[in-house]
């Protein structure tokens, strides 16, 4: 049989001392008198004991988790904000436990989940759910542009400029001589701001827009239907921009069976600068909007304020850079 992993309580009797004064021990607290401390630490080293990290958080008052709630996890921005997240909050003793709140079955309010385990801080890479305006919250981070109500204010914010992405798209397909533009719409608080703005800067610069209904999920399926949509409706369009880029890959295979060579028959403009993005047989023109900077920066804001940072609210906007590869060009004659 496998031996029996020794015990806080085997190392007390080990010790001659109280299981209190093991705990103290661990926590290398100040109380302790040294002959006691020597007779503690030589009775850990020879039965070979192996304190829990979970206990001894929680009788510190913490759980060293960081709960990270967001909308979709077929959406790739989410890959690079929790590597990000993880950069900044792993070094420092803290894991995430992630819930998806478009996918997971979830019998209560993730937020109440969240309080139940006791989370350290929580980052909200949603549009809020209401719970988030209740009393008793971690310190809280929310992530992207998000419709906050003004109720919520009191959380920093770390995202990038959204409105200024969709204007670069805009500036660059107006750039090209493009004058009849498509876009491929979601519905969340960075995909409406992206939108307006890059309706508005394309319309300012003389060229036509139509928009598709807001998609639901940043799902290949929906780039495709989208773009078949604004393809029938309107042949001429010569330039697509999609709201994230899984939905500008479907757009892409739309493209191809519709017959439209990309980019000499039709340019298509991605959102986020994710991995499938720069994959060699992708080769996207998309936006950079530095979601593992986000991440990186929202994690070191909880990590302040569940330290006891300052009680202002911050708010940390990046600003977007747009990439150019093989997936844009002029319009031919």
């Amino acid at each position: 049989m496998p031996q029996k992993r020794p015990t806080i309580y085997d190392v007390a009797q080990a010790a001659g001392v109280s299981k209190s004064l093991v705990s103290l021990v661990l926590q290398d607290s100040p109380k302790v008198g040294e002959e006691s401390r020597r007779a503690v630490r030589e009775a850990i080293a020879e039965l070979g004991y192996r304190p829990s990290r979970a206990a001894a958080n929680l009788a510190a008052g913490r759980t060293r988790v960081v709960g990270v709630l967001i909308d979709d996890y077929t959406n790739l921005w989410f890959v690079d904000l929790v590597r990000g997240l993880h950069a900044s909050l792993g070094p420092a003793g803290y894991r995430l436990s992630v819930v998806d709140i478009a996918t997971d079955d979830q019998a209560e309010d993730p937020v109440d989940q969240f309080l139940s385990m006791r989370v350290d801080g929580m980052v909200v890479g949603t549009d809020p759910p209401g719970a988030l305006a209740g009393a008793g919250l971690p310190p809280v981070v929310v992530v992207g542009t998000r419709e906050v109500p003004a109720s919520e204010n009191r959380y920093d914010v770390v995202a990038n400029d959204d409105a200024e992405g969709g204007r670069l798209v805009a500036r660059h397909l107006v750039g090209l001589g493009h004058r009849r533009l498509g876009h491929i719409a979601v519905a969340s608080g960075a995909g409406r701001a992206r939108r307006a703005a890059f309706e508005s800067e394309a319309r300012s610069g003389g060229a036509q827009v139509i928009s598709t209904g807001e998609a639901r999920g940043a799902t290949d399926r929906a780039g495709y239907d989208g773009a078949r949509e604004l393809l029938d409706a309107d042949p001429g369009i010569t330039a697509l921009f999609a709201a994230n880029d899984v939905l500008a890959v479907g757009a892409l295979a739309a493209a191809r069976d519709v017959g439209r060579e990309v980019p000499g028959d039709l340019s298509v403009v991605g959102y986020d600068d994710t991995s499938l993005a720069a994959a060699r047989l992708v080769g996207l023109t998309t936006v950079d909007d530095l979601s593992f900077e986000v991440g990186r920066r929202a994690g070191a804001s909880l990590l302040d304020r569940m330290r006891g940072g300052a009680a202002d609210p911050v708010r940390v906007q990046l600003q977007p850079v747009l990439t150019v590869r093989g997936t844009t060009a002029a319009p031919r004659p």
